[in-house]
């Protein structure tokens, strides 16, 4: 989810779907927001102070003050990488936040990479993380579920570096502009089977680092 014409006002404040609702809780009900394990977050990205901006590449490292990984990044994963919906710190920890207002926003489509070189620096890195996270080598990180892997792997490439970072992913409930759920268990189902898919054992080295969230919209509006 990241901000495009039309979704937005001038001043960055988002219409609808999951970058609304991330804004408004953010800025209203952010204790909606923080997993139980979690100190309070801090959050850096999305607010009104930045025009509700949203970050990817080295800007993104900047925002969380890990901007000496700048050049890293770049020698793992192609420029113009990962938007991410929003951006906190847990103390000195950072955590990567990735927004769903409705369950179809999960089953994102493969890597959009265009030139043989990003397509090749992709699949090199989604290899390591899931070499390391000990995923089923028979399941296949670069289709249906790309987003969660290609999201997975960031946060794997950051632990590589000695980030303690976190991953949050926040899947509002009763969207009804979005046809989201009413409830938490379509969520459920389909974070079990974004796992399933991606053949993770159920517990692995970054499983105490990845968060589920489920904020009701009907109580933050």
């Amino acid at each position: 989810m990241s901000g495009s014409l039309g979704r937005t006002t001038a001043d960055g404040i988002a219409l609808r779907g999951s970058q609304k609702w991330l804004q408004t809780f953010v800025e209203n009900h952010p204790e909606a927001l923080n997993p139980r394990s979690l100190r309070p977050l801090t959050w850096v990205s999305p607010v009104r102070s930045d025009r509700f901006r949203e970050y990817r590449d080295g800007p993104f490292l900047e925002r969380i003050g890990l901007a000496h990984l700048t050049e890293p990044l770049a020698d793992f994963w192609p420029i113009r990488g990962a938007v991410w919906d929003g951006l906190a710190l847990a103390g000195e920890q950072p955590v990567l936040v990735e927004a769903k207002a409705h369950v179809a926003e999960f089953l994102s489509s493969p890597s959009g990479a265009v030139s043989e070189a990003s397509k090749a620096q992709i699949a090199a890195a989604l290899a390591q993380c899931k070499l390391g996270l000990k995923a089923d080598d028979r399941s296949d990180w670069s289709r249906c579920f790309y987003q969660y892997a290609n999201r997975l792997t960031h946060l794997w490439w950051l632990h590589q570096h000695g980030i303690s970072a976190h991953l949050l992913f926040v899947n509002f409930v009763g969207d009804k502009d979005m046809g989201g759920p009413e409830d938490v268990a379509p969520w459920h189902a389909i974070e079990k089977a974004a796992d399933y898919a991606l053949g993770l054992p159920k517990t692995h080295p970054l499983s105490r680092f990845v968060h589920h969230v489920h904020p009701d919209v009907r109580t933050g509006a």
